[in-house]
């Protein structure tokens, strides 16, 4: 729910931003015509990063008859670690959003106001930071709808859904599918809902800020996981010690290529 997964085949995968032309200019009569060139942006490198775990099964558990109760049982808690480790090196990307010191291809923070383009800067976070509420919602998803793309040209970009941790859970889903405005006693409709603006709220056990919220939109190149290698189980045995031993070993990147995927605030 946090990235768009494309499969890789490399040891590693980069993204090249090509900024486009400009608007067409009017051509006069018996003129010519004018012609643009592209420019390339922003470089943005995923490395592939292999997590493996693993289990042992003693040589006198095997003899004492107990290999399919504690392997099972270990099978299993092996899957959930390595489903937990996946979902929080996912997160983090999250986590990290609004730190220089884990930048995107740009040398920035994912969610900053200074995101350097040909055209200028620009942001994709909220303009004064702030909880989560219908205000809020509504600011950002006007900065959404009001983002340029590189060259400075206006784009069609629109919100897709609201990503919150745990604690926002409930008024997340108050605040947009209320028929009325949330947490007031004005007799008027609740726009984003009305509108359905964010079709969708979707909660992360895995975010570390309570206050953080994020908006991920519909930029083709935004929040992007390169999955390497699928999870695979295998297991053999130990000369030495006779022990049997199982692992798990998985490769993947998770990463963002155009800021503009995701807006977002840190809270208040």
């Amino acid at each position: 729910m946090l990235f768009d997964i494309t499969p890789s085949s490399m040891a590693y995968e980069e993204d090249v931003e090509v900024t486009g032309f400009g608007l067409a200019p009017v051509k006069g009569e018996g003129k010519a015509t004018t012609y643009d060139s592209e420019q390339q942006g922003t470089v943005t490198r995923y490395t592939h990063v292999a997590y493996s775990l693993g289990y042992i099964v003693t040589k006198e558990e095997i003899m004492d008859n107990l290999y399919q109760t504690v392997s099972m049982r270990r099978t299993e808690a092996l899957a959930f670690s390595m489903r937990q480790t996946k979902e929080n090196v996912a997160a983090n990307v999250y986590n990290r959003a609004f730190s220089g010191t884990y930048p995107g291809g740009d040398g920035v923070a994912m969610l900053s106001a200074s995101h350097p383009t040909v055209s200028g800067t620009q942001s994709n976070i909220i303009t004064v930071a702030a909880d989560l509420s219908e205000q809020a919602l509504e600011d950002l998803c006007i900065q959404i709808m009001d983002a340029k793309n590189s060259r400075g040209l206006d784009i069609s970009l629109m919100p897709k859904s609201l990503h919150v941790a745990t604690a926002n859970a409930f008024e997340a889903t108050r605040i947009l599918n209320s028929p009325l405005q949330n947490d007031t006693a004005n007799n008027a409709i609740n726009a984003l809902n009305d509108m359905g603006s964010i079709p969708k709220v979707e909660v992360s056990h895995y975010f570390t800020d309570a206050d953080a919220w994020f908006v991920r939109t519909n930029a083709p190149r935004g929040m992007i996981g390169y999955q390497r290698a699928a999870i695979e189980f295998t297991q053999d045995n130990d000369f030495d010690s006779e022990n049997a031993k199982a692992k798990a070993y998985e490769r993947y990147k998770f990463g963002f290529t155009d800021f503009r995927g995701v807006f977002g605030s840190a809270g208040a």
